[in-house]
């Protein structure tokens, strides 16, 4: 089982990211945090790295319901969203596979929850 599923779009990397975080939107994530990889990576060790952004999307609802289910969730929380720009000069997006991440923790509740999340991320990824 992937961890993740991304696509490659056809879009400049900021444009990208728009489009990324709106449809988002459209299912329900909000963007709690946005991280500028390829920044703090320059400013904190002066490295030069591809544009890297990491987007933590949350669905407020299902948030809630995976902490009812399993109150050391958070630590798993938000979903990561990556935009980078790839070696050729594309933008690849992708995201976390809720299922994947939520092996490891024994929970039947949190499991549908999951579910319910990586179709909803799948469908966002597959509709760039």
């Amino acid at each position: 089982m992937s961890y993740y599923f991304s696509k490659i779009i056809d879009d400049n990397f900021d444009d990208a990211i728009e489009r990324v975080t709106a449809h988002l939107g459209e299912a329900g994530f909000g963007v709690l945090t946005t991280i500028d990889v390829s920044a703090t990576l320059k400013k904190k060790i002066d490295v030069d790295f591809q544009r890297y952004t990491i987007l933590g999307a949350c669905n407020p609802t299902f948030a809630y319901k995976a902490l009812q289910a399993e109150d050391k969730i958070g630590t798993m929380l938000p979903c990561n969203v990556i935009v980078q720009e790839t070696a050729d000069g594309k933008v690849e997006v992708a995201a976390v596979d809720p299922m994947a991440s939520m092996m490891a923790v024994k929970n039947e509740t949190l499991g549908s929850v999951a579910t319910e999340v990586q179709a909803m991320l799948k469908n966002v990824i597959e509709g760039l």
